[in-house]
C-alpha cells in the first residue's frame, strides 16, 4: 500500500511544480487582457455612430439628410463649397413634377411654435425653389434650437439637396421672438421617377439641456 501511495504523492508534486503560480504579475496581465478588452468594446461602439450617418448620408437610408457629403458636384445638404450658391443646376427635368409636403415638429423641452408657411409644392427635378417656415419662442426667455431634417420616403433623401436651410446651424430666438427661416432646395434630375410624392420633416429640439429650459421658465 506504500508504494501506490509514494507515487500519489510524486504525481501530485509534480503538478503543483508545473501549475502557473498564482502571482501578484499574473493578476496584473490578466486585468491589462480585461481591460484592453473593456476599451476596444468602447471603441467599436463610438465608432458605430459615424459609420451609421455615413450610411444614411450615401443611401438615404432612414431618411436623414446631411450636409458636406459631395456627390458629383452636389452635397447631401446644399450645393458643394466649390459650385457656388448661385449656381443652377446641370439640367431641369420638365416632363414631370414631384410634389414635395412640409411639416414641422417642435420636441418637448423647447418651448416654440413651428410651422411651414408653404404646406406643399409641385416642383420639376432640377428646379430650385425658396419655402419658409414659421418659429415663435414662446418663453420670456432666449431659447437656442436645432433643427433635424428627415426626408420621406428614404430612396429619395439621397435625391434632396438643401442650398440654404436654417437647419445648417443653432437657432437662437429672444422671448416672444417670431421668425421665418428660409429653406432653398433643389429635388435632383436623378431621383426614381417613380417617387411622386416627398415629405420633408423637420424636429426642433432644444440646443441645451432639457433641465436648463425648464430652470429657466419656472
Amino acid at each position: 500500500m506504500s508504494a501506490p501511495n509514494a507515487q500519489s504523492t510524486q504525481s501530485a508534486t509534480r503538478a503543483l511544480a508545473t501549475a502557473p503560480a498564482n502571482t501578484p504579475a499574473t493578476h496584473g496581465r490578466l486585468i491589462g487582457k480585461l481591460a484592453a478588452i473593456v476599451l476596444a468594446s468602447f471603441a467599436f461602439g463610438f465608432a458605430l455612430v459615424p459609420l451609421y450617418d455615413v450610411l444614411c448620408a450615401v443611401t438615404g437610408f432612414n431618411g436623414k439628410t446631411e450636409g458636406g457629403k459631395t456627390l458629383s458636384g452636389f452635397s447631401l445638404g446644399g450645393l458643394s463649397a466649390d459650385s457656388g450658391t448661385n449656381a443652377a443646376p446641370s439640367r431641369i427635368d420638365r416632363s414631370r413634377t414631384v410634389s414635395v409636403e412640409f411639416t414641422g415638429t417642435v420636441m418637448p423641452g423647447l418651448p416654440w411654435d413651428m410651422r411651414p408657411l408653404t404646406f406643399k409644392l409641385d416642383v420639376h427635378p432640377g428646379e430650385m425653389q425658396l419655402v419658409k417656415y414659421l418659429v415663435r419662442n414662446t418663453s420670456d426667455q432666449p431659447i437656442i434650437g436645432q433643427a433635424v431634417p428627415s426626408v420621406t420616403p428614404g430612396q429619395a433623401a439621397q435625391h434632396f439637396d438643401k442650398i440654404e436651410c436654417f437647419c445648417f446651424s443653432q437657432q437662437t430666438l429672444a422671448p416672444g421672438e417670431s421668425r421665418e427661416m428660409p429653406l432653398s432646395f433643389i429635388v435632383k434630375p436623378e431621383i426614381d421617377r417613380d417617387i411622386r410624392h416627398i415629405t420633408l420633416s423637420y424636429a426642433f429640439f432644444s440646443a441645451v439641456p432639457e433641465k436648463t429650459v425648464l430652470n429657466k421658465q419656472e
